[in-house]
Parts: structure tokens; C-alpha cells; sequence
């Protein structure tokens, strides 16, 4: 469990926040097994920074690039998330927006409901709202750079964001619901993410061949050998698809690298 400013002193279930703690992400440290992926849970009662990450390519100083997704469990009506630019905005603007406190006009808020996915390439500027609960599945990196923290006392990096950043609206493709987006919601450059409803199907299990994470959100999964077995709340690592039971499960994710 990870404290931040944005984050909530009462959890949804099954979490419980220690008495005291506003606890934002959760995080599963990953795996020797697949070390390249994080998964995490966040919630939020306050705005996120608004941020940007670095890609692979243009990550220096050891930085590490950093791809992620969200997929959105719970929102309340009001709930929404800065994904990208109004319009094509330059690298001065967004300086001057950053300083001013400005630029949250200049992004674009998109509603958020229960069942939405976003994939966020690198450089991709954004910021979460209040009142959501998401599951975050991203490159395991921590490289953020802060444009703009509504006066909290907090580091800013905005030069360094600025090389980064591209100032343009969100790609619709890049956002999608369940619904319409069948089980594989990306299969993009570094990680896969689907979403399963108890056993997966014959196309996800040729597709997860190695090492891989599963999030059930309902029902649980277990080892077909030996007695590791989660529930919604944890995640399990297996070798393979093969090695899992999904009998009991309901509403699973899954995700691997690339």
C-alpha cells in the first residue's frame, strides 16, 4: 500500500486502509518471473498531477520509459480523466499553462464509467480525477514528471516534461469499453492486457504462452498445483495459462510483456 495526497482513508472492499493512511495505489511488486510489468490499484478522492511519461526512446540519466493503461472498476457520476490536449497546443503553451495553472483547460476530460479502457502512450499528457478506483497496468517504471500539482508542495520537473510531452488530443483508438472491445483490450509494444469471464478461451490461451499475471475481480483462481490460490484483492503469477484453474472464476485480467 502506497500513502499519497489524492488518495482515500476508506478503501473499497476487500481493501482496508490502516487507520490514519490515505492510501492511493496498491501496488504487486513484480515478479522475478516478469519483471517488465506492474500492475497496481488506484483510488482517488483528489486530482493526480497533471504528467507525463518518458518512452524508451527518449528516457535519459537512467530513466526508465513508461506505457500504461487503466481500467476503470468504479467512478462516481462525476468522474473524469485529462487524457491529451483540447487541440494541437505547443511546447510553449504548455509552459505557460503549466506556470499558470491553466493548463487544466487545455486538456480534454473524459468521462470516466465502470468498464472504460484508456491505453496512455508515452508522452501522452494526463491526469486522474477524483472519485475513481481503477487497475493500472504499465511498464515497471516510476518515471513521472509533474506539469502541474494545483499548489500541493510537491516537486515539478517542467523542463523535463516539456521534451516529452506531445501536445495533441487524445487518439480515440486508444480508448474503448468492454463491451465493444472484446476480451483483448492492448496488445501493444510492452505488455498485453485482456479481460476474461471464467475460463479463457482457446485464442487467449495461445496467446499467453510464459510468464504471466492474474487479477481476478470476481471468483478466484488457483494452481492447478500446489495450494497459491487469489482472490479479488490479490494476483497470482504463473508460469503459463496452463498452470491456472479458473473453475471458480468470474471477471479476470490478465497481462504479460510484450
Amino acid at each position: 500500500m502506497v500513502e499519497k495526497v489524492w488518495g482515500r482513508d476508506c478503501l473499497p472492499a476487500p481493501f482496508s486502509a490502516p487507520p490514519g493512511k490515505r492510501i492511493g495505489e496498491i501496488w504487486f511488486e513484480p515478479p522475478p518471473e516478469l519483471p517488465e510489468v506492474l500492475v497496481k490499484y488506484l483510488f482517488t478522492s483528489e486530482k493526480l498531477s497533471v504528467q507525463v511519461h518518458p518512452s524508451d526512446a527518449n528516457a535519459i540519466d537512467g530513466e526508465a520509459g513508461k506505457e500504461e493503461c487503466w481500467f476503470v472498476l468504479d467512478a462516481t457520476d462525476d468522474a473524469c480523466l485529462a487524457i491529451g490536449f483540447e487541440r494541437e497546443v505547443s511546447p510553449a503553451e504548455i509552459a505557460a499553462a503549466a506556470r499558470d495553472g491553466t493548463i487544466e483547460q487545455l486538456l480534454t476530460w473524459h468521462p470516466a464509467k465502470p468498464g472504460d479502457f484508456f491505453y496512455l502512450p508515452a508522452g501522452t499528457v494526463h491526469a486522474i480525477g477524483p472519485g475513481l478506483s481503477l487497475v493500472e497496468v504499465q511498464q515497471n517504471s516510476d518515471t513521472t514528471f509533474r506539469l502541474y500539482d494545483y499548489g500541493r508542495p510537491r516537486e515539478l520537473h517542467l523542463d523535463r516534461a516539456l521534451t516529452v510531452s506531445d501536445g495533441v488530443p487524445y487518439d480515440p483508438r486508444h480508448r474503448g469499453r468492454v463491451a465493444s472491445r472484446g476480451q483483448v483490450l492492448i496488445d501493444g509494444r510492452h505488455f498485453r492486457l485482456d479481460r476474461v469471464e471464467g475460463q479463457p478461451d482457446l485464442a487467449t490461451c495461445e496467446a499467453y504462452v510464459g510468464a504471466l499475471l492474474a487479477l481476478p475481480l470476481e471468483g478466484d483462481i488457483a494452481a492447478r498445483q500446489g495450494s497459491a490460490r487469489a482472490k479479488p484483492g490479490e494476483c497470482l503469477c504463473a508460469s503459463s495459462l496452463e498452470d491456472l484453474d479458473f473453475s471458480g472464476a468470474g471477471l479476470t485480467l490478465l497481462t504479460r510483456a510484450a
